[in-house]
């Protein structure tokens, strides 16, 4: 398991003085039938985006909270990463974009029926967002409505 300690120095000093947010979730959502029945999709902060898509913005002050659309179909060799962040080791992902955005292991999933099937698209977010104020208010509401829309009963977030 990773530790704070385990950082570089200018992280560890960054994670000590960031002001974090919390918010209340709460009432939250619940699967409201069986995994094998749900429609699933993923929601990356990997910073994925297809070769004819618009990087993420590294110089936008507060970080660049849009999002770019993946389809399910789109095939994850192309896809690039332009998460800016140098905290992590991108190698893993750059390898196998599976890691971030795992579409051939949902459609596994979906083939031996544990999940009812795969979205049609999904979305992937810059991480590393130290001013999440305009994520939190408008671009993550928005990618929710469109999940809604789609009829998506859950959705497997990525975290990166």
């Amino acid at each position: 398991m990773a530790r704070i300690s385990d950082l570089r120095w200018k992280y560890r000093a960054m994670m000590r003085a960031y002001s974090y947010r919390t918010h209340d979730w709460r009432p939250g959502a619940s699967l409201e039938k069986p995994l094998s029945e749900a429609r699933v999709a993923v929601v990356t902060t990997a910073a994925l985006h297809l070769p004819d898509q618009p990087a993420f913005d590294d110089s936008r002050k507060g970080g660049d909270v849009s999002y770019r659309e993946v389809p399910a179909d789109a095939n994850l060799d192309s896809l690039l990463v332009a998460h800016k962040s140098d905290a992590f080791d991108h190698r893993g992902i750059e390898e196998d974009k599976n890691l971030a955005l795992p579409l051939a292991r949902l459609g596994e999933l979906a083939g031996e029926g544990r999940i009812g099937s795969v979205n049609h698209r999904h979305f992937s977010f810059m991480g590393s967002i130290p001013a999440p104020g305009r994520l939190v208010s408008r671009t993550a509401p928005e990618v929710a409505g469109l999940l809604r829309d789609d009829g998506v009963d859950a959705v497997l977030l990525t975290p990166v």
